[in-house]
């Protein structure tokens, strides 16, 4: 099924608000367990502009990167309550799957479309984004402080149309939480709801070996059943779960305007064409930002992390 039919229907009403409900979790919860399990940080809050929209672009890690989402979104919100609203982007499928459909509705979340993007970024509201997705996020492990956004430029061309400047951030710590092993096409067949909610690519995690050999050494059952039971627990979502407690570090840099990265008095014309065309202004914006956002996952805490 394709990101457009899983965001049809997704309501939009206060993008980046999150209910006093969720800031109860959030302060009362979250930010406690995020702090002993991850002893997180969040540098550089300062550096975000005071007014007007922005993107906030991320790396991102952790198979479903839960232990990231959770640490920004506490420390943040620790920091601001709601006196700074600033709107995820999420999958569209994220929305019609309880808890997650209450969840990200309640938080302020937005499907990552254009639309939705466009809509909140016209009521003054940024946006929090992972350009990399499922591709970066299912790295294998070895390449943890590798930022790596795959060529992928959409969130350069709402940039660009919205004329809004981009906010790095770097993630350090996160991919360690969740490890991986093993990323490929194939296992978003093999475990099949990868690609019906339009995943490309699943990854094998530590905790999903795990799993399987636990499972197949110890369950009293038949082999073809024994066989079954691993195969829906290597591909089951919760065997991309964070549950290693290794330290977070955010880090945000200096923003990028968007008259740094592309040139206005060229753009006649430039969001005319097919989206899928290749665009020599957006790529060299693409490498720019990475190597932006590289800076920051490299950057080394007095402490070492």
């Amino acid at each position: 099924m394709s990101v457009g039919r899983w965001a049809a229907g997704i309501p939009i009403e206060n993008p980046g608000v999150a209910s006093e409900f969720v800031l109860r979790l959030i302060n009362g919860i979250l930010y406690p367990g995020v702090r002993v399990l991850h002893r997180a940080t969040l540098d550089g809050l300062e550096r975000l502009p005071e007014s007007g929209p922005f993107l906030l672009v991320t790396n991102h890690s952790g198979g479903l990167g839960i232990a990231e989402i959770n640490a920004f979104a506490s420390l943040y919100a620790n920091r601001f309550g709601r006196t700074r609203p600033l709107a995820g982007f999420a999958h569209p499928a994220s929305f019609h799957l309880w808890p997650l459909t209450f969840l990200f509705r309640e938080i302020g979340a937005i499907p990552s479309t254009y639309a939705a993007a466009e809509r909140a970024l016209d009521l003054g509201v940024p946006i929090l984004l992972f350009p990399g997705g499922d591709h970066e996020a299912m790295r294998p492990i070895w390449q943890a402080n590798r930022v790596d956004f795959a060529g992928r430029v959409g969130f350069l061309r709402i940039a660009r149309k919205a004329k809004v400047p981009i906010v790095p951030m770097g993630i350090r710590g996160g991919h360690m939480t969740a490890p991986m092993l093993l990323r490929s096409p194939f296992f978003a067949y093999l475990f099949v709801w990868p690609r019906l909610v339009g995943l490309k690519r699943y990854a094998l995690s530590l905790l999903a070996v795990l799993g399987v050999a636990l499972i197949l050494t110890t369950v009293p059952l038949a082999w073809p059943w024994r066989c079954l039971l691993a195969w829906a627990w290597a591909g089951s979502p919760l065997a991309l779960a964070p549950w290693v407690p290794w330290r977070l570090r955010l880090r945000i840099g200096e923003p990028i305007p968007a008259e740094s990265l592309f040139d206005f008095a060229l753009e006649a014309g430039a969001e005319g064409g097919a989206r899928t065309a290749f665009d020599p202004e957006l790529a060299r914006a693409g490498v720019t930002v990475e190597a932006a956002v590289q800076r920051l996952v490299s950057h080394r805490s007095p402490e070492g992390d």
